[in-house]
């Protein structure tokens, strides 16, 4: 696994041992980065479920100017905390060793508002449902903020509507697809 793109392009990351974490593809990370470039330069990311980082770490290669990185396992962290340091972003990024609703409550009582939040949560178990339905009601989105969440391609999202987002995307890819929404 690589940085695709951008002032780190091609630098080598380390992923996680075992199977707590399922890397995103260079080709999956290339297709929705490609969909995402007109919104990174300058942005505040955050990448839920960070894993090795290597979501949030290609946002700051294309230009992001901060990046936060939520994630609850140990190895994973470190895993992080290396692939930041071999790309030089260490000094805009923000880890929290946390889980994701102690880690959310910390960022909205600090004032963070985000303009892309990404998440990549363990697939079939909610957890994409239950971020929504605490960002939708808290300050860290404006009007303007983009949403991106991966799932298994089975997984029912006909409740986005119904919380109060308007979904304006879904890519779907052989196993997986990434969902593209705002705040209604």
């Amino acid at each position: 696994m690589r940085v695709i793109a951008g002032s780190a392009r091609r630098i080598q990351l380390k992923t996680p041992a075992g199977m707590d974490t399922r890397p995103t593809t260079d080709r999956i990370k290339e297709t929705l980065f490609n969909i995402l470039q007109s919104e990174l330069y300058g942005c505040k990311f955050l990448d839920i479920f960070g894993g090795s980082g290597a979501i949030g770490i290609e946002a700051l290669s294309r230009g992001a100017d901060a990046a936060w990185f939520i994630e609850n396992n140990k190895e994973a962290v470190s895993c992080i905390k290396e692939n930041l340091e071999r790309t030089h972003f260490s000094d805009k990024a923000t880890i929290l060793n946390s889980d994701y609703q102690s880690a959310l409550r910390s960022l909205e009582g600090r004032g963070e508002v985000f303009d892309i939040i990404f998440m990549d949560p363990p697939y079939q178990n909610g957890y994409e449902k239950r971020v929504l339905e605490y960002l939708i009601g808290s300050e860290l989105l404006d009007k303007d903020s983009l949403i991106i969440f991966e799932a298994a391609l089975d997984t029912e999202i006909g409740y986005i509507e119904s919380m109060g987002y308007t979904v304006e995307r879904i890519k779907e890819y052989k196993t997986n697809k990434h969902v593209f929404l705002r705040k209604t």
